[in-house]
């Protein structure tokens, strides 16, 4: 079975600008409130549809990260370069957060989003989840079941899990190759079934899509404009800027032709708003496009689909500095690297669905003694800022997974180099 890159991507374009387009007609003339088309329409078949479309895509994360993560694992027959991969690529993800949250934060500083805004203009109650400390974290990462972690999806456990049966492959011998054999068979039927459920793709994005911009339009823009613009700013200098020059200095990879390989895996991105339900696409892309070699992608992609939230990162830093300004608050010198070391650490333990960065910045708050109820004013343009966020994670993803690569001699530069529509 052979699906189109092109004409899957073409498709998927063409499905979000119509939604966007019906989506803000609705928007426009208030007709999201009429009851037929806000409980059949927008709650009914279309929020079926994208339900449907994003479920099927969780689908496939818990059994593709734990194949090939064992996979991965497993094909690095030397435990001592699996551990030197393992130290580049956590070093790299949080190397690209922590000048993620720092450029925000500057340009917040010298923009200063959060001047002349009034602070009661927040319109949504805000209730904030107790985050978890990085202790917990750290302590969380290791299962005491790992079907129970499967079960519940927590990527951390599952990841840790993964890496352990693969070493454990690794050290048995012949009898850790015969049960590889089967991992890889298992690996080349899961990327089936991404193909097979791509195919209603197209129909997922034009639903989802329409149902954002329905319910939120441009109209919550009025009074957050510079801090939506801002955030925007910000997240396309990191993928535009950074991840480019990072991978120009780091690899001497063409990023220019990086970009060309990876853009239709930022729009897929954009569509989901989850890095999560993106991963399947974004494995296949960096295998087939980019091409780094399946031991390295099957490690470095999932590990950085669950620890690397560049693009949270960055809503953080702009949000913190704007909560601070409007709520007349001057952040200290030690206040602002609390910020930074806070949030680099969260990214960590933040899972790659929608909306969860919104905890995570609950955390960051309360750090630094700001009041966590002021995230009500950003709730309402969060979901559309949450669409572009993960674009930019993802992004990041690969980057990293092609500067490691690279540095391994486990990455294919032909490939890479070729004209990405001639790829099947």
């Amino acid at each position: 079975m052979k699906i189109s890159n092109s004409k899957l991507t073409r498709n998927i374009l063409i499905a979000m600008v119509v939604g966007l387009f019906l989506g803000l007609i609705l928007n426009h003339f208030g007709l999201q409130e009429n009851a037929f088309i806000k409980n059949q329409v927008l709650g009914g078949a279309l929020g079926v549809v994208g339900d449907i479309f994003i479920r099927s895509l969780k689908l496939l994360v818990v059994p593709l990260v734990f194949v090939s993560l064992v996979c991965g694992t497993a094909a690095m027959d030397d435990v001592y370069k699996l551990g030197k991969i393992g130290l580049k690529t956590v070093g790299l993800y949080l190397l690209t957060t922590c000048i993620a949250i720092s450029l925000a934060m500057t340009l917040a500083f010298v923009l200063k989003p959060g001047v002349g805004v009034d602070p009661t203009g927040g319109t949504e109650d805000y209730v904030a989840t107790q985050a978890p400390t990085i202790w917990q974290v750290l302590t969380d990462m290791f299962p005491t079941n790992p079907f129970q972690a499967m079960a519940d999806g927590h990527m951390l456990q599952i990841i840790v899990f993964s890496i352990l049966f693969g070493l454990a492959m690794v050290v048995s011998g012949e009898a850790g190759q015969r049960i590889l054999k089967v991992f890889n068979d298992l690996n080349e039927i899961v990327l089936k079934l991404v193909l097979l459920l791509m195919l209603i793709a197209p129909f997922g994005v034009f639903a989802k899509i329409t149902i954002v911009f329905a319910e939120e339009g441009f109209s919550a823009l009025s009074e957050l404009g510079k801090y939506f613009g801002l955030v925007l700013l910000t997240l396309f200098l990191h993928a535009l800027v950074v991840y480019p020059t990072l991978l120009k200095l780091l690899s001497g990879l063409n990023p220019i032709q990086f970009l060309k390989n990876f853009y239709k895996v930022q729009i897929f991105a954009f569509s989901t708003a989850s890095s999560n339900a993106t991963l399947p696409v974004t494995l296949e892309t960096a295998e087939k496009k980019l091409g780094v070699a399946n031991s390295t992608a099957a490690f470095t992609i999932p590990l950085g689909a669950t620890i690397n939230m560049d693009g949270t990162a960055i809503m953080q830093g702009v949000a913190t500095v704007f909560i601070a300004q409007l709520s007349g608050i001057d952040l200290s010198f030690a206040q602002i690297l609390m910020v930074v070391v806070t949030a680099t650490l969260a990214s960590i333990g933040t899972a790659g669905v929608p909306g969860v960065g919104l905890v995570m910045l609950a955390m960051v708050l309360n750090q630094v003694g700001l009041p966590v109820e002021k995230i009500s004013l950003i709730v309402g343009i969060d979901r559309i800022l949450d669409m572009v966020r993960t674009a930019v994670n993802v992004t990041g993803d690969a980057a990293v997974t092609c500067i490691v690569a690279k540095s391994e001699g486990q990455l294919d530069e032909d490939l890479y180099n070729s004209d990405p529509n001639s790829v099947s």
